[in-house]
């Protein structure tokens, strides 16, 4: 490439760079100002700041709650997901059963289906079985995911069937060839979907929102966005946003040196 071309690529490149983390920057920074009103463009200069914002979230009753329920939500999600999923794939990829392409297929097609049509029923059905305002309510309907299974199924088909026959050979049953072997090797795209799944549901908001009706059973997004009806300061919703962030950002930056291998793993086999 011609220098000039270099040049403007990286020209190009610091422009994308600047104009995708203003808004990360801009939050950060009115977080930290001293509670008032905020005069833009004026505010976004890095004086004066003071950490009275973030004093005043942690010191609250209701963004500890928010943080924990946000915790469960995703951390037994990502389990209960990733879990589900690998069976599934691994029935669909190495099993052989009557009308499993069939089952397969059709339960693929769920992807094309807005989630937004099957919310009301799934409510309704959660609402008859008492799991309104519960971590079960809340969580169990999120787990069965397609695109997970698909993943996983591709994944695995590219796994030669030679380890699973010595295994059989061997005197292992299908339990222990699952977790002794096919888990194992599913370490990068495990690691992948994993990360996803908890970016997904640490900011999930519409099912969060209609299961969670009590002010203790709020998640973060929900929550944050409510204090924007509480007339709380700016700064102290922002520091809110800034605490939601930090734990999906850290969760990409352990696991996005997994993305490549897991998602190009998953999409050249089969």
């Amino acid at each position: 490439m011609r220098p000039r071309g270099k040049l403007l690529r990286a020209l190009l490149l610091g422009l994308a760079s600047v104009v995708t983390l203003f808004p990360f920057y801009a939050m950060v920074v009115l977080s930290l100002k001293p509670e008032g009103a905020i005069d833009l463009p004026g505010s976004l200069a890095p004086w004066p700041l003071e950490g009275g914002a973030y004093g005043d979230v942690l010191g609250s009753q209701d963004i500890p709650r928010w943080l924990f329920n946000t915790l469960v939500y995703s951390l037994v999600s990502v389990v209960g997901t990733l879990l589900l999923a690998a069976l599934a794939g691994y029935a669909f990829a190495k099993k052989r059963f009557p009308g499993r392409e069939a089952m397969f297929w059709s339960f693929l097609s769920m992807v094309m289906v807005p989630y937004h049509v099957t919310m009301i029923p799934t409510f309704i059905l959660i609402a008859k079985l008492g799991g309104v305002d519960s971590y079960w309510g809340l969580i169990v309907p999120t787990l069965a995911n397609a695109q997970a299974v698909f993943l996983m199924r591709q994944f695995i088909i590219g796994l030669p069937d030679e380890l699973f026959e010595a295994a059989r050979l061997d005197g292992a049953g299908e339990l222990q060839i699952f977790f002794r072997i096919v888990l194992p090797l599913l370490k990068p795209i495990l690691a992948t979907l994993g990360t996803f799944v908890f970016l997904w549901h640490w900011n999930d908001f519409l099912w969060p929102l209609v299961i969670g009706q009590s002010t203790e059973m709020r998640t973060l997004t929900v929550g944050i966005a409510s204090l924007q009806q509480q007339q709380v300061p700016l700064n102290q919703v922002l520091a809110g946003s800034v605490i939601a962030f930090v734990p999906i950002f850290s969760a990409y930056l352990v696991g996005q040196r997994y993305f490549t291998e897991g998602i190009t793993g998953s999409a050249v086999k089969g």
